[in-house]
Protein backbone atom coordinates (compact mmCIF):
# COMPACT_ATOMS: atom_id res chain seq x y z
CA UNK A 1 0.00 0.00 0.00
CA UNK A 2 1.84 3.04 -0.47
CA UNK A 3 1.88 6.21 1.51
CA UNK A 4 1.16 9.78 0.32
CA UNK A 5 3.66 12.16 0.97
CA UNK A 6 3.54 14.61 3.65
CA UNK A 7 2.69 18.29 2.82
CA UNK A 8 5.72 20.42 3.69
CA UNK A 9 4.92 23.56 5.79
CA UNK A 10 7.68 26.28 6.68
CA UNK A 11 7.39 28.08 10.05
CA UNK A 12 9.72 31.57 9.50
CA UNK A 13 9.92 34.77 10.93
CA UNK A 14 10.42 37.51 8.25
CA UNK A 15 13.56 39.19 8.89
CA UNK A 16 13.63 42.91 8.54
CA UNK A 17 17.17 43.18 7.19
CA UNK A 18 17.89 39.88 5.50
CA UNK A 19 14.27 39.69 3.59
CA UNK A 20 14.68 43.23 2.93
CA UNK A 21 14.46 44.86 -0.99
CA UNK A 22 13.02 46.67 -3.11
CA UNK A 23 12.45 46.68 -7.18
CA UNK A 24 13.84 44.75 -9.56
CA UNK A 25 17.27 44.59 -7.85
CA UNK A 26 16.23 42.57 -4.79
CA UNK A 27 15.86 39.48 -7.03
CA UNK A 28 19.76 39.57 -7.76
CA UNK A 29 20.46 39.45 -3.68
CA UNK A 30 20.01 36.43 -1.25
CA UNK A 31 16.64 36.48 0.49
CA UNK A 32 16.48 33.24 2.67
CA UNK A 33 12.50 33.35 2.71
CA UNK A 34 11.74 33.57 -0.20
CA UNK A 35 14.69 31.75 -1.09
CA UNK A 36 13.03 28.59 1.39
CA UNK A 37 10.89 28.42 -1.40
CA UNK A 38 13.09 29.13 -4.65
CA UNK A 39 14.56 25.20 -4.74
CA UNK A 40 12.44 23.32 -7.33
CA UNK A 41 13.23 20.03 -5.69
CA UNK A 42 11.48 21.43 -2.77
CA UNK A 43 7.69 21.47 -2.38
CA UNK A 44 6.51 23.56 0.00
CA UNK A 45 2.83 23.67 0.24
CA UNK A 46 2.66 26.51 2.83
CA UNK A 47 4.51 29.09 4.49
CA UNK A 48 3.51 30.31 7.54
CA UNK A 49 5.44 34.53 7.64
CA UNK A 50 5.56 35.27 11.26
CA UNK A 51 6.05 39.16 11.14
CA UNK A 52 5.79 42.25 13.58
CA UNK A 53 3.07 44.30 12.37
CA UNK A 54 6.21 47.22 11.96
CA UNK A 55 7.28 45.54 8.81
CA UNK A 56 3.76 44.80 7.10
CA UNK A 57 4.63 46.23 3.62
CA UNK A 58 7.61 43.72 3.89
CA UNK A 59 5.71 41.06 4.68
CA UNK A 60 3.17 41.64 1.56
CA UNK A 61 6.37 41.75 -0.93
CA UNK A 62 7.81 38.89 1.02
CA UNK A 63 4.78 37.14 0.51
CA UNK A 64 3.83 38.03 -3.16
CA UNK A 65 7.73 37.13 -4.24
CA UNK A 66 7.15 33.57 -2.41
CA UNK A 67 3.99 32.98 -4.72
CA UNK A 68 5.80 34.44 -7.56
CA UNK A 69 8.65 31.44 -7.25
CA UNK A 70 6.29 29.58 -5.88
CA UNK A 71 3.03 29.48 -6.81
CA UNK A 72 1.39 26.32 -5.52
CA UNK A 73 2.83 27.71 -1.91
CA UNK A 74 -0.03 28.76 0.36
CA UNK A 75 1.31 31.97 2.22
CA UNK A 76 -0.43 32.55 5.61
CA UNK A 77 0.96 35.92 7.15
CA UNK A 78 1.00 35.84 10.81
CA UNK A 79 0.88 39.11 12.81
CA UNK A 80 2.75 38.88 15.91
CA UNK A 81 3.26 42.27 18.10
CA UNK A 82 6.46 41.96 20.17
CA UNK A 83 7.06 45.60 21.56
CA UNK A 84 10.70 44.35 22.92
CA UNK A 85 12.42 41.55 20.17
CA UNK A 86 15.15 40.96 22.84
CA UNK A 87 12.98 40.49 25.98
CA UNK A 88 12.92 36.62 26.10
CA UNK A 89 10.40 36.36 28.20
CA UNK A 90 8.07 38.38 25.84
CA UNK A 91 9.01 36.84 22.20
CA UNK A 92 9.08 33.14 23.73
CA UNK A 93 5.43 33.49 25.37
CA UNK A 94 4.10 35.26 22.24
CA UNK A 95 5.72 32.15 20.13
CA UNK A 96 4.50 29.42 22.85
CA UNK A 97 0.88 31.07 22.10
CA UNK A 98 1.13 30.99 18.25
CA UNK A 99 2.52 27.29 18.99
CA UNK A 100 -0.46 26.48 21.23
CA UNK A 101 -2.86 28.11 18.99
CA UNK A 102 -1.86 26.20 15.83
CA UNK A 103 -4.22 23.07 14.89
CA UNK A 104 -0.77 20.75 13.72
CA UNK A 105 -1.60 17.95 11.46
CA UNK A 106 1.65 15.57 11.91
CA UNK A 107 0.32 13.05 10.05
CA UNK A 108 -0.40 14.51 6.90
CA UNK A 109 1.79 17.46 6.97
CA UNK A 110 6.15 17.85 7.68
CA UNK A 111 6.89 21.24 9.74
CA UNK A 112 10.99 22.76 9.01
CA UNK A 113 11.18 25.56 11.31
CA UNK A 114 13.30 28.14 10.12
CA UNK A 115 16.11 29.70 12.17
CA UNK A 116 17.68 32.15 9.49
CA UNK A 117 15.98 35.17 10.05
CA UNK A 118 14.96 37.16 13.46
CA UNK A 119 16.65 38.03 16.60
CA UNK A 120 19.13 35.62 18.14
CA UNK A 121 16.29 35.78 20.60
CA UNK A 122 13.82 34.36 18.30
CA UNK A 123 15.74 31.90 16.91
CA UNK A 124 16.59 30.48 20.66
CA UNK A 125 12.90 30.36 21.14
CA UNK A 126 11.79 28.79 18.48
CA UNK A 127 14.56 26.15 19.52
CA UNK A 128 12.91 25.83 22.69
CA UNK A 129 9.33 24.95 21.39
CA UNK A 130 10.55 22.93 18.36
CA UNK A 131 12.72 20.94 20.83
CA UNK A 132 9.93 20.41 23.62
CA UNK A 133 7.35 19.36 20.81
CA UNK A 134 4.97 22.19 21.00
CA UNK A 135 6.31 22.70 17.44
CA UNK A 136 6.13 18.68 15.70
CA UNK A 137 8.82 19.75 13.47
CA UNK A 138 12.72 20.02 12.83
CA UNK A 139 14.79 23.16 12.48
CA UNK A 140 16.34 24.04 9.13
CA UNK A 141 19.24 26.89 8.54
CA UNK A 142 19.48 28.12 5.10
CA UNK A 143 22.63 29.94 3.65
CA UNK A 144 23.06 32.27 0.59
CA UNK A 145 24.34 29.94 -2.79
CA UNK A 146 27.56 29.31 -3.21
CA UNK A 147 30.22 27.99 -5.99
CA UNK A 148 30.07 24.46 -4.48
CA UNK A 149 26.30 24.73 -3.79
CA UNK A 150 24.80 26.95 -6.72
CA UNK A 151 20.84 26.17 -5.67
CA UNK A 152 18.37 28.58 -6.63
CA UNK A 153 17.60 30.24 -3.25
CA UNK A 154 20.71 29.16 -1.41
CA UNK A 155 21.57 26.09 0.99
CA UNK A 156 19.88 24.56 3.55
CA UNK A 157 20.42 21.80 6.73
CA UNK A 158 18.80 20.29 9.54
CA UNK A 159 20.77 21.69 12.74
CA UNK A 160 21.08 21.45 16.12
CA UNK A 161 21.40 24.28 18.35
CA UNK A 162 23.22 24.80 22.25
CA UNK A 163 21.42 26.29 24.19
CA UNK A 164 23.51 25.71 27.46
CA UNK A 165 24.06 29.17 27.90
CA UNK A 166 20.49 30.63 27.94
CA UNK A 167 19.88 29.69 31.82
CA UNK A 168 16.75 32.22 31.89
CA UNK A 169 14.99 30.21 29.07
CA UNK A 170 16.49 26.85 30.01
CA UNK A 171 15.22 27.69 33.54
CA UNK A 172 11.30 28.61 31.94
CA UNK A 173 12.02 25.07 29.74
CA UNK A 174 12.74 23.02 33.00
CA UNK A 175 9.73 24.32 34.92
CA UNK A 176 7.73 23.61 31.60
CA UNK A 177 8.75 19.84 32.09
CA UNK A 178 8.35 19.59 35.58
CA UNK A 179 5.22 20.66 34.71
CA UNK A 180 4.53 17.21 32.36
CA UNK A 181 6.00 15.71 35.17
CA UNK A 182 3.63 16.44 37.72
CA UNK A 183 0.97 15.85 35.01
CA UNK A 184 1.91 12.07 34.79
CA UNK A 185 1.25 12.20 39.14
CA UNK A 186 -1.84 13.56 38.53
CA UNK A 187 -0.73 16.62 40.79
CA UNK A 188 0.48 14.68 43.38
CA UNK A 189 3.64 16.13 45.28
CA UNK A 190 5.55 12.44 45.61
CA UNK A 191 8.70 12.13 48.19
CA UNK A 192 9.95 8.55 46.77
CA UNK A 193 12.90 9.40 44.60
CA UNK A 194 12.80 6.43 42.64
CA UNK A 195 9.01 6.93 41.71
CA UNK A 196 9.85 10.47 40.61
CA UNK A 197 12.71 10.07 38.51
CA UNK A 198 10.67 6.80 37.03
CA UNK A 199 8.26 9.60 35.88
CA UNK A 200 10.99 12.03 34.60
CA UNK A 201 11.89 9.27 32.16
CA UNK A 202 8.65 8.54 31.44
CA UNK A 203 7.78 12.11 30.87
CA UNK A 204 10.96 12.45 28.22
CA UNK A 205 10.22 9.72 26.87
CA UNK A 206 6.76 10.03 25.89
CA UNK A 207 6.91 13.39 23.96
CA UNK A 208 9.82 11.92 22.14
CA UNK A 209 9.41 9.11 20.76
CA UNK A 210 6.61 7.24 19.20
CA UNK A 211 8.22 3.81 19.79
CA UNK A 212 5.94 1.41 22.15
CA UNK A 213 6.12 1.66 26.07
CA UNK A 214 5.64 -1.27 28.20
CA UNK A 215 4.36 -0.25 32.05
CA UNK A 216 5.20 -3.36 34.54
CA UNK A 217 4.00 -3.89 37.52
CA UNK A 218 1.57 -5.35 40.17
CA UNK A 219 -2.21 -5.34 39.86
CA UNK A 220 -3.26 -1.84 41.29
CA UNK A 221 -0.38 0.12 40.54
CA UNK A 222 -1.50 2.31 38.44
CA UNK A 223 -0.97 1.28 35.05
CA UNK A 224 -4.16 2.32 33.72
CA UNK A 225 -4.43 5.57 34.90
CA UNK A 226 -1.15 6.11 33.86
CA UNK A 227 -1.61 5.12 30.37
CA UNK A 228 -4.35 7.72 30.08
CA UNK A 229 -2.27 10.63 31.71
CA UNK A 230 0.35 9.68 28.75
CA UNK A 231 -1.80 9.79 26.19
CA UNK A 232 -3.03 13.26 27.13
CA UNK A 233 0.01 14.49 27.12
CA UNK A 234 1.16 13.04 23.90
CA UNK A 235 -1.50 14.65 22.74
CA UNK A 236 -0.68 18.01 24.53
CA UNK A 237 2.80 17.82 22.70
CA UNK A 238 1.48 17.02 19.28
CA UNK A 239 2.84 13.06 19.74
CA UNK A 240 -0.12 12.08 18.67
CA UNK A 241 -3.70 13.68 17.25
CA UNK A 242 -5.99 10.59 18.16
CA UNK A 243 -8.03 9.07 20.70
CA UNK A 244 -6.97 6.71 23.43
CA UNK A 245 -8.14 3.28 23.29
CA UNK A 246 -7.77 0.90 25.93
CA UNK A 247 -8.57 -2.82 26.21
CA UNK A 248 -8.07 -5.58 28.97
CA UNK A 249 -6.48 -8.42 26.98
CA UNK A 250 -7.42 -10.68 29.64
CA UNK A 251 -11.15 -10.86 28.16
CA UNK A 252 -10.10 -11.95 24.73
CA UNK A 253 -10.24 -14.99 23.10
CA UNK A 254 -10.86 -17.08 20.26
CA UNK A 255 -11.79 -15.70 17.44
CA UNK A 256 -13.17 -12.41 19.49
CA UNK A 257 -9.90 -11.42 19.89
CA UNK A 258 -8.89 -11.09 16.98
CA UNK A 259 -12.33 -9.13 15.78
CA UNK A 260 -12.20 -7.10 18.50
CA UNK A 261 -8.40 -6.41 17.54
CA UNK A 262 -8.29 -6.15 14.49
CA UNK A 263 -11.72 -6.03 13.26
CA UNK A 264 -13.75 -8.21 10.71
CA UNK A 265 -15.85 -8.68 7.13
CA UNK A 266 -19.30 -8.94 7.41
CA UNK A 267 -20.29 -12.71 6.72
CA UNK A 268 -16.16 -13.55 8.21
CA UNK A 269 -17.55 -15.99 10.76
CA UNK A 270 -20.82 -17.06 11.90
CA UNK A 271 -22.61 -14.21 13.61
CA UNK A 272 -20.52 -11.43 11.51
CA UNK A 273 -23.91 -9.82 9.96
CA UNK A 274 -21.79 -6.58 9.74
CA UNK A 275 -18.56 -5.45 9.68
CA UNK A 276 -16.29 -4.07 12.59
CA UNK A 277 -13.24 -2.04 12.23
CA UNK A 278 -11.75 -3.36 15.02
CA UNK A 279 -9.52 -1.05 18.01
CA UNK A 280 -6.46 -1.15 15.90
CA UNK A 281 -8.31 0.84 13.25
CA UNK A 282 -9.67 3.18 16.57
CA UNK A 283 -6.46 3.62 17.72
CA UNK A 284 -5.55 5.67 14.51
CA UNK A 285 -3.39 8.24 14.94
CA UNK A 286 -3.93 7.63 18.92
CA UNK A 287 -2.50 4.99 21.16
CA UNK A 288 -3.73 1.79 21.88
CA UNK A 289 -3.42 0.49 25.42
CA UNK A 290 -2.98 -3.07 25.67
CA UNK A 291 -3.35 -4.12 29.58
CA UNK A 292 -2.34 -7.74 30.44
CA UNK A 293 -0.79 -8.15 27.04
CA UNK A 294 0.50 -11.42 28.47
CA UNK A 295 -3.01 -12.66 27.98
CA UNK A 296 -3.15 -12.55 24.28
CA UNK A 297 -2.95 -15.51 22.43
CA UNK A 298 -0.20 -16.29 20.17
CA UNK A 299 -1.95 -15.53 16.87
CA UNK A 300 -2.97 -12.29 18.02
CA UNK A 301 0.84 -11.65 19.30
CA UNK A 302 1.87 -12.56 15.31
CA UNK A 303 -0.59 -9.82 14.19
CA UNK A 304 0.53 -7.35 16.14
CA UNK A 305 3.59 -7.44 15.63
CA UNK A 306 3.31 -7.10 12.04
CA UNK A 307 0.84 -4.19 12.63
CA UNK A 308 3.36 -2.50 14.64
CA UNK A 309 6.32 -2.90 12.04
CA UNK A 310 4.90 -2.24 9.13
CA UNK A 311 0.94 -0.51 10.04
CA UNK A 312 -0.45 -3.12 8.02
CA UNK A 313 -2.84 -5.97 8.70
CA UNK A 314 -5.75 -7.95 7.79
CA UNK A 315 -9.39 -7.72 9.41
CA UNK A 316 -10.52 -11.24 10.06
CA UNK A 317 -11.96 -12.63 6.56
CA UNK A 318 -10.48 -9.56 4.77
CA UNK A 319 -8.39 -9.56 1.61
CA UNK A 320 -7.26 -6.25 1.60
CA UNK A 321 -4.70 -4.66 3.95
CA UNK A 322 -5.53 -1.83 6.12
CA UNK A 323 -3.49 0.87 7.52
CA UNK A 324 -3.64 1.93 10.99
CA UNK A 325 -0.49 4.24 12.50
CA UNK A 326 -0.72 4.13 16.43
CA UNK A 327 1.35 4.16 19.11
CA UNK A 328 1.18 0.84 21.41
CA UNK A 329 1.15 1.36 25.39
CA UNK A 330 1.20 -2.20 26.83
CA UNK A 331 0.90 -2.78 30.87
CA UNK A 332 1.06 -5.88 32.60
CA UNK A 333 1.95 -7.77 35.73
CA UNK A 334 3.44 -11.30 34.53
CA UNK A 335 7.17 -11.53 33.60
CA UNK A 336 6.90 -11.61 30.07
CA UNK A 337 10.86 -13.30 29.69
CA UNK A 338 9.40 -16.41 31.99
CA UNK A 339 6.34 -16.43 29.77
CA UNK A 340 8.87 -16.65 26.59
CA UNK A 341 10.72 -19.37 28.03
CA UNK A 342 7.03 -21.18 28.58
CA UNK A 343 6.19 -20.64 25.25
CA UNK A 344 2.71 -18.20 25.70
CA UNK A 345 4.68 -15.43 24.44
CA UNK A 346 6.46 -14.37 20.96
CA UNK A 347 10.22 -13.32 21.60
CA UNK A 348 10.26 -10.81 19.02
CA UNK A 349 7.40 -9.29 19.64
CA UNK A 350 8.76 -8.93 23.54
CA UNK A 351 11.60 -7.50 21.46
CA UNK A 352 9.73 -5.17 19.59
CA UNK A 353 7.42 -3.81 22.92
CA UNK A 354 10.70 -3.61 25.39
CA UNK A 355 12.65 -0.54 24.19
CA UNK A 356 11.39 1.81 26.86
CA UNK A 357 9.66 -0.59 29.92
CA UNK A 358 9.16 1.16 33.16
CA UNK A 359 8.41 -1.02 36.20
CA UNK A 360 5.53 0.93 38.85
CA UNK A 361 6.26 0.01 42.25
CA UNK A 362 3.29 -1.18 44.52
CA UNK A 363 2.50 1.05 47.50
CA UNK A 364 3.75 -0.62 50.16
CA UNK A 365 7.41 -0.17 48.70
CA UNK A 366 6.43 3.40 48.55
CA UNK A 367 5.39 4.73 52.49
CA UNK A 368 6.32 7.87 52.13
CA UNK A 369 4.12 8.76 49.35
CA UNK A 370 0.92 7.45 50.85
CA UNK A 371 0.05 10.52 53.01
CA UNK A 372 -0.17 12.72 49.63
CA UNK A 373 -2.14 9.77 47.82
CA UNK A 374 -4.15 9.85 51.14
CA UNK A 375 -5.25 13.49 50.68
CA UNK A 376 -5.87 13.35 46.81
CA UNK A 377 -7.93 10.15 47.08
CA UNK A 378 -10.21 11.49 50.03
CA UNK A 379 -10.43 14.66 47.31
CA UNK A 380 -11.41 12.34 44.45
CA UNK A 381 -13.61 10.49 45.75
CA UNK A 382 -15.82 13.20 47.46
CA UNK A 383 -15.87 15.10 44.07
CA UNK A 384 -17.29 11.64 42.46
CA UNK A 385 -20.05 10.92 45.07
CA UNK A 386 -20.61 14.88 46.26
CA UNK A 387 -19.28 13.53 49.68
CA UNK A 388 -16.97 15.66 51.02
CA UNK A 389 -15.34 14.61 54.47
CA UNK A 390 -12.25 15.72 55.72
CA UNK A 391 -9.96 14.03 58.80
CA UNK A 392 -9.20 14.76 61.68
CA UNK A 393 -5.98 15.26 62.96
CA UNK A 394 -5.94 11.77 65.46
CA UNK A 395 -7.81 9.93 62.81
CA UNK A 396 -5.49 10.89 59.90
CA UNK A 397 -1.97 10.04 61.65
CA UNK A 398 -3.51 6.62 62.96
CA UNK A 399 -4.81 5.52 59.30
CA UNK A 400 -1.14 6.65 58.48
CA UNK A 401 0.56 5.12 60.78
CA UNK A 402 -1.24 1.58 60.19
CA UNK A 403 -0.94 2.14 56.63
CA UNK A 404 3.09 2.98 56.56
CA UNK A 405 3.51 -0.01 59.19
CA UNK A 406 5.41 -3.37 58.30
CA UNK A 407 1.91 -4.61 58.51
CA UNK A 408 0.25 -3.28 56.02
CA UNK A 409 1.12 -5.09 52.80
CA UNK A 410 -1.12 -3.19 50.40
CA UNK A 411 -1.82 -6.60 48.15
CA UNK A 412 -4.22 -4.25 45.85
CA UNK A 413 -2.13 -1.33 45.96
CA UNK A 414 -3.98 1.75 45.25
CA UNK A 415 -7.25 -0.44 44.53
CA UNK A 416 -6.93 -0.98 48.05
CA UNK A 417 -6.64 2.27 48.74
CA UNK A 418 -9.10 3.99 46.76
CA UNK A 419 -11.34 1.03 48.56
CA UNK A 420 -10.77 2.16 51.67
CA UNK A 421 -10.94 5.85 51.21
CA UNK A 422 -14.29 5.45 49.35
CA UNK A 423 -15.93 3.10 52.60
CA UNK A 424 -14.37 6.03 54.93
CA UNK A 425 -15.84 8.99 52.96
CA UNK A 426 -19.38 7.10 52.62
CA UNK A 427 -19.44 6.30 56.42
CA UNK A 428 -18.53 9.80 57.46
CA UNK A 429 -21.18 10.97 59.69
CA UNK A 430 -21.45 15.00 59.30
CA UNK A 431 -18.59 14.48 56.80
CA UNK A 432 -15.96 13.52 59.31
CA UNK A 433 -14.02 10.98 59.33
CA UNK A 434 -13.17 9.73 63.29
CA UNK A 435 -10.45 7.49 64.76
CA UNK A 436 -13.43 5.37 65.87
CA UNK A 437 -14.38 4.61 61.97
CA UNK A 438 -10.22 4.47 61.28
CA UNK A 439 -9.99 1.65 63.67
CA UNK A 440 -12.75 -0.32 62.22
CA UNK A 441 -11.37 0.32 58.73
CA UNK A 442 -8.07 -0.95 59.68
CA UNK A 443 -9.59 -4.05 61.03
CA UNK A 444 -11.61 -4.43 57.94
CA UNK A 445 -8.26 -3.85 56.11
CA UNK A 446 -6.70 -6.80 58.37
CA UNK A 447 -9.05 -9.35 57.78
CA UNK A 448 -8.80 -8.82 53.82
CA UNK A 449 -5.72 -8.98 53.95
CA UNK A 450 -5.10 -11.95 56.13
CA UNK A 451 -7.47 -13.99 53.56
CA UNK A 452 -5.35 -13.24 50.56
CA UNK A 453 -2.07 -14.49 52.69
CA UNK A 454 -4.11 -17.50 54.13
CA UNK A 455 -6.07 -18.70 50.73
CA UNK A 456 -8.79 -18.52 52.67
CA UNK A 457 -10.91 -17.33 49.70
CA UNK A 458 -10.96 -20.41 48.08
CA UNK A 459 -14.54 -20.44 47.59
CA UNK A 460 -14.72 -17.87 45.02
CA UNK A 461 -12.03 -19.17 43.07
CA UNK A 462 -13.54 -22.65 43.06
CA UNK A 463 -17.22 -21.54 43.17
CA UNK A 464 -19.41 -24.90 43.74
CA UNK A 465 -16.92 -27.61 43.04
CA UNK A 466 -16.13 -29.66 46.24
CA UNK A 467 -12.98 -30.63 47.32
CA UNK A 468 -11.67 -32.89 50.53
CA UNK A 469 -10.73 -31.31 53.49
CA UNK A 470 -7.00 -32.46 53.07
CA UNK A 471 -7.29 -31.25 49.58
CA UNK A 472 -8.67 -27.69 50.73
CA UNK A 473 -5.46 -27.16 53.04
CA UNK A 474 -2.88 -28.44 50.25
CA UNK A 475 -4.66 -25.46 48.22
CA UNK A 476 -4.54 -23.03 50.00
CA UNK A 477 -0.87 -23.04 50.82
CA UNK A 478 -0.14 -23.26 47.35
CA UNK A 479 -2.76 -20.48 46.77
CA UNK A 480 -0.93 -18.20 49.26
CA UNK A 481 2.32 -19.31 47.26
CA UNK A 482 1.16 -17.91 44.07
CA UNK A 483 -0.13 -14.69 45.17
CA UNK A 484 2.98 -13.69 46.71
CA UNK A 485 5.38 -15.21 43.67
CA UNK A 486 6.10 -13.03 40.53
CA UNK A 487 5.99 -16.38 38.05
CA UNK A 488 4.87 -19.31 38.21
CA UNK A 489 8.40 -20.73 38.01
CA UNK A 490 9.16 -18.40 40.79
CA UNK A 491 6.17 -20.60 42.69
CA UNK A 492 7.30 -23.91 41.37
CA UNK A 493 10.72 -23.46 43.28
CA UNK A 494 9.33 -22.55 46.59
CA UNK A 495 6.94 -25.33 46.67
CA UNK A 496 8.90 -28.13 45.72
CA UNK A 497 12.46 -26.91 47.35
CA UNK A 498 12.90 -30.06 48.71
CA UNK A 499 11.78 -32.86 46.87
CA UNK A 500 13.15 -31.71 43.43
CA UNK A 501 16.64 -32.71 44.16
CA UNK A 502 16.02 -36.01 44.58
CA UNK A 503 14.73 -35.75 40.35
CA UNK A 504 16.81 -36.58 37.83
CA UNK A 505 15.75 -33.66 35.98
CA UNK A 506 12.35 -30.83 36.85
CA UNK A 507 10.33 -28.63 35.72
CA UNK A 508 8.78 -27.20 38.60
CA UNK A 509 6.30 -24.62 36.68
CA UNK A 510 5.23 -27.60 34.66
CA UNK A 511 4.61 -29.65 37.72
CA UNK A 512 2.32 -26.87 39.48
CA UNK A 513 0.56 -25.94 36.35
CA UNK A 514 0.06 -29.39 36.14
CA UNK A 515 -1.55 -29.41 39.75
CA UNK A 516 -3.81 -26.39 39.56
CA UNK A 517 -5.31 -27.28 36.55
CA UNK A 518 -6.89 -30.30 38.54
CA UNK A 519 -8.63 -27.96 40.60
CA UNK A 520 -9.33 -25.83 36.87
CA UNK A 521 -6.59 -22.85 38.05
CA UNK A 522 -4.19 -21.11 36.20
CA UNK A 523 -0.96 -19.18 38.08
CA UNK A 524 -2.37 -15.96 36.29
CA UNK A 525 -5.98 -15.74 37.79
CA UNK A 526 -4.41 -16.73 40.94
CA UNK A 527 -1.43 -13.98 40.72
CA UNK A 528 -4.38 -11.63 39.97
CA UNK A 529 -6.44 -12.46 42.75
Amino acid sequence: MESRKKRLVIIGMLGPNLDRGEGPKRWSAWRPTVGLAQDPSVEVSRFELIYDPRFTALAKVVSDDIEQVSPDTEVRQVRLAIKDPWDFEEVYGALHDFARAYRFEPEHEEYLVHITTGTHVAQICLFLLTESRAIPGRLVQTGPPSGRNPTPGGTRAIIDLDLSRYDRIASRFRAETNDAVSFLKQGIVTKNAAYNALMAEMEHVAVRTRAPLLLLGPTGAGKSQLATRIHQLKRTRNVVTGELVHVNCATLRGEQAMSTLFGHTRGAFTGAAQAREGLLLRAHHGVLFLDEIGELGLDEQAMLLRALEEKLFFPVGADEEVKSDFVLLAGTNRDLSQAVAEGTFRADLLARINLWSFVLPGLAQRPEDLAPNLDFETERVGALDGMHASWSREARERYLAFGTSREATWPGNFRDLNASVTRLVTLAEGGRITTALVESEIQRLRTAWRRVESGDGLESLLGEKAIDSFDRVQLAEVVRVCARSKSLSDAGRALFEHSRTKKRSSNDADRLRKYLGRFGLTFDHLSRS
